[in-house]
């Protein structure tokens, strides 16, 4: 490794691996898909809350789930405190909404957009670091909460650009597999286990899946049993999976969801219906994914309350969006950029800059003299939408134009 004139070790220019920079194109991205987060959940009267990255250990150790309790970031502060990053939101929103439990009015609507940290094994769309938008409806039974979380969902992807055949939710519910696995003869307290292994499905082949089941204490009848419940195209059996469709059709997104008993969801805590959405050209991982936790506040010690939570990711969104709408789509050209020659155009430039921003526009203020071909060279870079340029002759008119960056035409102001 080279060394600097100090004697330490040369500094890496990148980010610790897994992790990002957001340089201004990509901050054009992130803002397309956090204003359709915030607009889809305000939309859906859902209330924004947040919490602090750091949670204790034991909660998230806990309620991550089997494989995400492996790949947390912990470490023990100067106090000796384990504590860990989350890894994702939902233990520390059940910890909040047990804190203060009985002051609250059931049920609650809440939503928030959470960094999250999780150390896994790197793809171009599985990242070490990652933003979740949360939607979580707490204290409500009824499947309409359901339909209220996927709705939102569905709305966000319509405001970042994407079509309704862009994607597919594919549903299902813990409670009908349970059970169908309960009337092929294994035992409720397997069930977890087989939960876990088909979760693998599609990751892994179906002979390590069997193995795992076997070493989950199944017999070779019951393996065979599990994979043909996985074959199950028939969800009329289950009353929540009926409702769920035909509330679905009322709200308008019954087109864009479909059965698949496949859908396990690998969290420990789901307890009902679930849910993961994909791209229809199968392409990507999951966009996001989410489903009914009813028993998780009440194995942190609050008081026994239903739950439904859904939880979106920016990364496999955002590369999905590149896809289909181009790289430099987010990067619309917006504002208003104004230059000068010359020291003696400086004040005028400043005093049109001010009141342009002062009706509204954004404006990009050039902060030294420049030749005009260097300035509409930046304007162009920097995708103003339009332009306006001092020199003399404009101070001495009382006049100037104003440069339409797209179709080149333009327009006279007064100075």
């Amino acid at each position: 490794m080279e060394e600097n004139v100090s004697g330490q070790g040369k500094i890496s220019f990148e980010p610790p691996r897994g992790m990002r920079d957001f340089y201004p194109a990509d901050m054009a991205w992130r803002s397309r898909v956090f204003d359709a987060f915030r607009a889809a959940g305000e939309a859906a009267g859902f209330e924004q809350y947040d919490a602090c990255v750091v949670e204790n250990y034991e909660l998230l150790a806990r309620k991550a789930g089997e494989e995400v309790g492996e790949q947390l970031y912990h470490f023990y502060d100067k106090s000796e405190r384990h504590i860990a990053l989350r890894a994702e939101m939902t233990p520390t929103l059940a910890r909040m909404v047990a804190q203060r439990q009985k002051e609250r009015s059931m049920p609650l609507k809440w939503t928030t957009i959470a960094q999250c940290f999780r150390y896994e094994r790197m793809t171009k769309d599985r990242k070490r670091e990652h933003y979740q938008w949360n939607l979580d409806i707490i204290g409500e039974d009824g499947i309409l909460a359901e339909v209220e979380v996927l709705s939102a969902a569905c709305d966000a992807l319509s405001r970042m650009g994407l079509s309704d055949g862009d994607y597919k939710v594919r549903v299902s519910s813990r409670k009908f597999l349970g059970e169908l696995l309960e009337r092929s003869g294994i035992a409720p307290d397997r069930h977890a286990q087989v939960f876990l292994a088909l979760d693998k499905r599609g990751k892994m082949p179906d002979q390590e899946i069997a193995a795992m089941l076997r070493e989950g204490g199944l017999s070779e009848s019951e393996i065979a049993a599990t994979f043909a419940i996985m074959e199950t195209k028939d969800f009329s059996a289950s009353p929540e999976l009926t409702e769920l469709f035909r509330l679905a059709e009322v709200a308008g997104i019954a087109d864009r969801l479909v059965f698949d008993i496949g859908v396990i969801r690998g969290l420990s805590y789901y307890t009902g219906i679930v849910f993961e959405c994909f791209d229809t050209k199968g392409e990507f991982r999951a966009i996001f994914g989410g489903g009914r936790y009813d028993t998780l506040l009440t194995t942190i010690g609050g008081e026994p309350t239903s739950a439904v939570g859904l939880g979106f990711g920016d990364v496999v969104v955002t590369e999905l969006l590149k896809a289909r709408l181009g790289e430099d789509a987010a990067s619309e050209p917006r504002g208003i950029a104004v230059g000068f020659m010359t020291e003696g155009e400086r004040d005028a430039a400043l005093r049109l800059a001010t009141a342009l921003r002062a009706k509204g526009s954004s404006v990009d203020l050039s902060l030294r003299p420049q030749k005009p071909k260097k300035f509409f060279s930046h304007a162009e870079k920097t995708r103003a939408a339009k332009a306006v340029f001092l020199g003399p002759d404009d101070l001495a008119a009382g006049k100037a134009r104003m440069k339409d960056m797209l179709s080149r035409t333009e327009e006279e102001i007064s100075l």
